[in-house]
């Protein structure tokens, strides 16, 4: 990671400034597909391979609207009223101004005027309310972020957030909230299968198993971006990824590591660039499994893998050994002591614990690209006589494992699109989210506090205190910061490499289009 982010002082200043007044903005940006529209007349167009599947395009569904690759699709298709630039600042989308009452209890957005959906109906104030109480009746994962608020419009321009107790971070909360005709009620995947949403980007063709197609919306706000078509493929294994790229089967790639990035920067063809990202590799123990209730027995474990040599030969460029459980560029990021890495303390304090070497352990993953660290982790643990079941699961399996909490050990690269810890430590740390086995009453109590408030420099303190335990109780591994990789053809331009894996096509281009 790029040191001189972990001070994090940009992204205090940043929340600073939302807190203390209403952020005003111009009609349209750079990000929205430069406004000019017409580009679609080009018929220019890309495809591009990411590494996980899109299996619902339904930002709001109580299983898989938080996957990555929801996340990325609802981007394109959908608004928001705020979204994140890739410094982590934000900045409107259906919204033009926000502003918090004097104990930010209480959020006013201005709404952008003669918005419209992509079937040409009107946006207004009442779309956004019900797309926000859908959020939470179908109880998706970001509705933990908004547990007792409520929202109405006040007119057809303007929307009311109130919240229970103060709350800072409730801009960057609603980077991941995404507005959808008001007609829209429950679970309507009919509906998801050709949406419509006021996005840049419509829906041409969706399969789950595969393949979704973008075209440009030409009622954009922004205007019709530039790219004719958008294919984004599913592609997993990462040698059919690169040899997609080279033989330009696709223009665009990510999720690139490092023993391939040197081959692909001598590629004239192709231009490479880094970011440095929100995720962290996260190894959550089922702290309800009784061979991992103890944690001595966690941190012991912890303490038999070498992850800085694995992260040294795996990902000598894009990954340095994590000293929090969040990323440097995330608000509430304070860095903890390191997990030395001894095999034979970590051998004597199991056999003092009384844990079953003869026991196995499920070690769950998805996507084929993390299958080598993780063999390397369950290598270490052999070495001092832990048995691991190695588990590489299809994502919707492995989701449906996950909150289920059918592993022993969960292997996730998570990112924050917040680039808030509201987001990850507030809402899958407590209690009542049941998302890991852990729960400590202390922590609840840090966490709560960190969230109301409205001071962003002791919302940094409490954060971090808050690590403390999560770091020192072993709730779980937390191995290594990631910096994002992205290599695409030359002849696509504006592409701006995302911290959390997210590219926007809205921006890109095809040269001499």
């Amino acid at each position: 990671m790029t040191r001189p982010l972990a001070s994090g002082r940009p992204r205090h200043a940043a929340l600073t400034l939302i807190a203390a007044a209403a952020i005003a903005l111009s009609g349209c940006s750079a990000a929205t597909g430069g406004g000019t529209g017409g580009g679609a007349a080009g018929g220019s167009e890309i495809t591009v391979a990411g590494t996980y599947a899109i299996d619902s395009l339904d930002p709001g569904s109580p299983t898989g609207g938080s996957a990555t690759g929801t996340q990325l699709a609802s981007q394109a298709i959908f608004s928001r009223l705020v979204r994140p630039r890739p410094d982590g600042s934000l900045e409107g989308d259906l919204a033009t101004a926000w502003k918090p009452d004097a104990s930010a209890t209480q959020w006013t957005f201005t709404l952008r005027q003669g918005v419209k959906f992509s079937d040409g109906k009107p946006l207004t104030a009442d779309d956004v309310v019900a797309s926000f109480k859908r959020l939470l009746e179908l109880k998706s994962t970001n509705a933990a972020n908004f547990a007792g608020y409520t929202m109405t419009a006040t007119s057809p321009a303007e929307v009311v957030l109130k919240a229970a107790k103060p709350d800072a971070a409730v801009p960057y909360k609603l980077a991941i909230f995404y507005v959808l005709p008001r007609s829209l009620t429950g679970e309507d995947p009919a509906f998801f299968q050709h949406p419509v949403g006021s996005g840049p980007f419509k829906v041409e063709k969706f399969d789950p198993s595969g393949t979704l197609v973008l075209v440009p919306n030409p009622d954009h706000y922004g205007g019709a971006p530039r790219l004719g078509r958008v294919t984004i493929r599913k592609m997993p294994e990462l040698a059919a990824r690169m040899t997609a790229l080279r033989t330009g089967e696709v223009d665009l790639i990510w999720g690139i590591p490092d023993d391939q990035l040197a081959e692909l920067q001598r590629d004239s063809k192709l231009t490479v660039g880094t970011v440095p990202s929100t995720a962290v590799f996260t190894m959550w123990f089922n702290s309800s499994a009784p061979a991992l209730k103890e944690a001595k027995v966690r941190r012991a474990l912890w303490q038999a893998v070498d992850f800085a040599t694995i992260i040294k030969r795996l990902y000598p460029q894009s990954g340095t050994l994590a000293d929090a459980p969040v990323s440097p560029v995330t608000l509430g990021y304070v860095p903890q002591e390191p997990v030395r890495y001894d095999p034979a303390a970590a051998k004597a304090a199991l056999k003092a614990a009384g844990f079953d070497f003869s026991a196995k352990l499920r070690l769950q993953f998805a996507n084929a690209e993390f299958r080598p660290f993780n063999q390397a982790i369950v290598s270490d643990l052999q070495k001092i006589g832990v048995q691991v079941d190695l588990l590489e699961k299809e994502q919707a399996v492995f989701t449906k494992d996950l909150l289920a909490l059918n592993w022993d050990i969960n292997f996730q690269q998570l990112s924050n699109p917040t680039f808030d810890a509201a987001n990850t430590l507030g809402r899958l740390y407590p209690c009542a989210a049941k998302r890991n086995g852990y729960c400590n009453p202390e922590l609840d109590k840090l966490l709560a506090a960190a969230g109301a408030s409205a001071n962003p420099d002791e919302r940094v303190k409490l954060y971090g205190e808050a690590s403390k335990i999560i770091w020192q109780d072993a709730v779980g591994m937390f191995p290594m910061a990631v910096k994002y990789a992205y290599a695409w053809n030359r002849r696509v331009t504006g592409v701006t490499p995302d911290p959390n894996g997210l590219p926007n096509f809205a921006g890109m281009q095809v040269s001499g289009s």
